[in-house]
C-alpha cells in the first residue's frame, strides 16, 4: 500500500495533530490505557482529538489530560455481528458511517489517526483513503477462537501502517492470523496507574478472607465461578467475603440476573456484594485482601491483575494467554487452571494458610510492577511509534 500524503499544514502552531478513535465512553482496562496514550501524545507536544460514539464517564478524563472531544457514531465489530444478516447490517450502516468519518478527518486535517482498538476498522478504512498515516493499538486477541472469526477481526490491521500490541501474546495472535502483519506490528506492554499509595494489607485475617473481582461482569471473564469457590471455603471452615465490582455489558444483564441467582440458591447472599461500576478501584483494592482474575477466555493481557501487583495484594489468577505475562515473575501470584471453581478455592486457602508471606511477597512485588509498568516509559514509547514519525509510515 502507498504511504499517506505529507500533511504539514495540518499544524496549529507546529503542532502536530493526532485523531484518537476510540468505541465507548467507558472507563475500563482498555479505556484507561487509551487515556494513557492521550496523555503521552499531549505530553509529546500533540494537539490530540478524541473521538467517541456518545457521551459517558471517560470524557471529563480526556478533557483532564488536555485532550479535546468530538463525537462521531462508528459501527463496533463484534464477534455476534459476523452473522450473515448483522454483517450486512454492519456494512450498510458503515457506510453511512464512513462518509462522515472522512468529513471529519477533512476537518480536523490530522497528521496521524490512532485508532485504539481493533474492534473499529471503520477508522483505518477512513483515514488510509483520507491520506493519513494509521497506527491501530490492538488490545483484542483470542487464540482460541476459530481461525476465520480471528482472521475477520485481524484482517482490517492490513490498512495500519503500524499496529501495536499489548503482549507478546496478543502479537503471535494478530500475526499468526495474517502473516504480512509480521514487519509493521510492535509490543508495547501496558502503562499501568498504581494508588497514590499502597499500604499493606493487614497484618492478620481477623474475620472473613476479603476476595475481590473487578472489570465487567460477563460469562467470559469466569464471574460465576467465585461463587461456588466461596461455597468452597466456607465449607472448609474458612470464612470469605467477595466483592464483585463492574457492570454488565449492555445486552448481557441476564448474566447479572443469573449470578445474583446463583448467590441465592448457594444461600451466599451474606457472603458476595455486588457493588457495581467504580470509576477507582483503589478504595476496593485497599479494602480487599486477595484480588481474584478467573477468566475462562483469552485475555489479551491482564490490567486487572497489574492493578492487584500495584496495591500490594496477592492475586489469583488463571494460566492462560496474556495473563501470563502480566502476572508473571511475582511471587505474590498463584496460577491456577481455566474454568476451575475448586482451583481458585484451593489458591484462596493457600494464601489464607500461608498469609504472612503472601502479605510480605505482595508489598516487594508492588515496587517491581510500578517499575516494569511505569506510565513515562509507556508514554515514551507511545510518542516515539505514533507522535514522533512525524508524517513518515511504518514500513509495511
Amino acid at each position: 500500500m502507498n504511504g499517506p500524503r505529507k500533511r504539514t499544514n495540518s499544524r496549529r502552531g507546529g503542532k502536530p495533530t493526532v485523531v484518537v478513535a476510540h468505541p465507548s465512553a467507558d472507563l475500563y482496562g482498555s479505556d484507561r490505557v487509551m487515556l494513557e496514550s492521550v496523555r503521552g501524545f499531549v505530553d509529546g507536544g500533540a494537539r490530540v482529538i478524541v473521538t467517541l460514539p456518545a457521551p459517558g464517564p471517560l470524557v471529563p478524563e480526556i478533557l483532564a489530560r488536555g485532550a479535546t472531544v468530538a463525537y462521531s457514531s462508528t459501527p463496533v465489530l463484534r464477534k455476534s455481528m459476523l452473522r450473515p444478516v448483522a454483517f450486512l447490517g454492519l456494512i450498510v450502516r458503515g457506510a453511512r458511517d464512513l462518509v462522515r468519518s472522512l468529513l471529519f478527518l477533512r476537518r480536523h486535517r490530522p497528521d496521524v489517526v490512532y485508532v485504539s482498538t481493533v474492534t473499529i476498522p471503520l477508522w483505518l478504512l477512513a483515514a488510509r483513503l483520507g491520506g493519513v498515516r494509521t497506527v491501530c493499538h490492538v488490545h483484542e486477541a483470542e487464540g482460541s477462537a476459530p481461525r476465520l472469526v480471528r482472521l475477520v477481526l485481524a484482517l482490517p490491521l492490513v490498512l495500519a501502517h503500524t499496529v501495536i500490541t499489548n503482549s507478546e501474546y496478543s502479537r503471535a495472535v494478530v500475526t499468526g492470523s495474517v502473516p504480512a502483519l509480521t514487519r509493521r506490528t510492535r509490543t508495547i506492554y501496558n502503562g499501568v496507574p498504581g494508588p497514590d499509595s499502597a499500604p499493606p494489607a493487614r497484618v492478620d485475617i481477623d474475620g472473613p478472607l476479603r476476595v475481590l473481582y473487578v472489570g465487567r461482569l460477563s460469562p467470559r471473564k469466569g464471574v460465576d465461578l467465585l461463587i461456588p469457590a466461596a461455597g468452597m471455603l466456607r465449607e472448609r471452615g474458612i470464612d470469605v467475603h467477595v466483592s464483585l465490582v463492574g457492570a454488565v455489558f449492555p445486552g448481557y444483564e441476564w448474566y447479572e440476573t443469573d449470578l445474583r441467582d446463583l448467590v441465592r440458591d448457594s444461600g451466599l447472599e451474606h457472603a458476595i456484594t455486588f457493588a457495581g461500576f467504580q470509576p477507582s478501584v483503589w478504595d476496593a483494592l485497599r479494602a480487599a485482601d486477595v484480588v481474584v482474575v478467573p477468566s475462562r477466555l483469552d485475555e489479551p493481557f491482564g490490567n486487572t491483575a497489574v492493578e492487584a501487583v500495584l496495591a500490594a495484594r496477592p492475586v489469583v489468577v488463571s494460566d492462560t494467554s496474556g495473563l501470563r505475562e502480566a502476572a508473571a515473575g511475582y511471587a505474590s501470584a498463584v496460577f491456577v487452571p481455566a474454568d476451575d471453581a475448586e482451583a481458585i478455592a484451593d489458591a484462596l486457602q493457600r494464601i489464607h494458610d500461608e498469609w504472612t508471606a503472601r502479605r510480605d511477597a505482595a508489598v516487594a512485588d508492588s515496587g517491581i510492577a510500578s517499575t516494569r509498568h511505569s506510565l513515562t516509559t509507556y508514554r515514551r514509547a507511545m510518542i516515539a511509534a505514533v507522535v514522533a514519525p512525524d508524517d513518515r509510515p511504518a514500513s509495511p
